[in-house]
């Protein structure tokens, strides 16, 4: 599909829904990408393109977020600076992810350093991706982080950070700004509540049954707890929280869904 010929159709389609932008120059790859995306994130024109050129076809739009795959390259690849350079000039109000092949700490914290509100590995799974991207269209920014656990293995979590929006990092000198990593959020009450469920190693069922909540309310409550916790899971919810609280890990038994 040409990349501007298909941008100027789908311009012209819905002029008052907020977009949300894939930029690929694989055709499978961004088709594979945009299905997903129109499943899962309702309320959004959903558009992909080849290039950034093609951005000029929605200019005035409410573009919310632009989904980058910059691939192979390092972020300090003259490519990706002019890319992201573009995309803070043209979308300044857009948030910026990046899909990247990469999953190293230097290129994320450079991403993150450059404004990026959300860097998403190959390596992780759709459905964490697809969180992050919510996290993102929220307001908020996604990153994986390393964490080393007791065998010294060290392996990507999530985390939730307050950062600055493209626009506001890159300057006209080129210099960029840098940003503390932030610590674990606290918990509210009723997070508390679940938690302490979880590590009894209760199924969502009887935690609602136990909280006299519905099983969607706990699903929320343990999305937020592992987003807090910067957890892949429930039970390394439980294991960090605990390291945070108490200085040690408890012994656990393994929570089902």
């Amino acid at each position: 599909m040409d990349d501007f010929t298909s941008a100027a159709e789908l311009a012209q389609v819905t002029q008052k829904s907020p977009v949300l932008v894939i930029i690929e120059q694989h055709v499978l790859a961004r088709t594979c990408i945009l299905n997903i995306l129109k499943r899962e994130l309702t309320g959004f024109e959903i558009v992909e393109m080849a290039t950034t050129s093609g951005l000029s076809w929605f200019s005035g739009r409410d573009i919310r977020l632009i989904a980058l795959n910059i691939g192979d390259k390092e972020i300090t690849d003259p490519s990706i600076e002019v890319s992201l350079a573009f995309l803070a000039e043209f979308c300044p109000k857009a948030s910026v992810a990046l899909l990247s092949n990469r999953d190293d700490e230097v290129t994320i914290s450079a991403a993150m350093q450059r404004g990026v509100r959300g860097f998403f590995p190959k390596s992780i799974p759709v459905e964490v991706a697809i969180a992050g991207l919510r996290l993102v269209l929220a307001g908020g920014a996604y990153r994986p982080l390393p964490f080393v656990g007791q065998n010294g293995a060290s392996s990507l979590i999530s985390e939730h950070l307050d950062v600055p929006k493209l626009s506001e990092i890159h300057q006209g000198n080129g210099a960029t700004k840098l940003m503390p990593e932030k610590a674990m959020v606290d918990l509210t009450p009723r997070e508390h509540h679940v938690l302490e469920a979880l590590q009894l190693g209760l199924p969502n069922k009887l935690i609602a049954v136990r909280l006299n909540l519905s099983e969607n309310t706990v699903k929320m409550h343990i999305q937020h707890i592992m987003r807090k916790c910067s957890a892949r899971n429930r039970t390394e919810a439980v294991l960090r929280w605990s390291r945070r609280t108490n200085g040690y890990a408890p012994r656990l038994r393994v929570p089902s869904s």
